[in-house]
């Protein structure tokens, strides 16, 4: 009868794992689509930025004065 105790005991244990994993994974995945719609943002307003720019050369791309 003791195996059967220890087996629920260890059931139980699992299942809460189970669900504390899946709690946390949920979290992440939130997480993840509220930074990836940030990048998305900040590309959008790097895009517009550099179209704003009017045929100039964006700095980054620019060589530094000493060449």
């Amino acid at each position: 009868m003791s195996s059967l105790v220890d087996l629920e005991e260890a059931l139980a244990h699992l299942t809460r794992q189970v669900e504390e994993m899946s709690d946390v994974i949920a979290r992440q995945d939130r997480e993840i689509d509220r930074l990836t719609a940030r990048v998305q943002m900040l590309m959008n307003r790097e895009a517009e930025r550099e179209a704003d720019s009017s045929g100039t050369i964006p700095l980054a791309d620019q060589k530094p004065p000493h060449w």
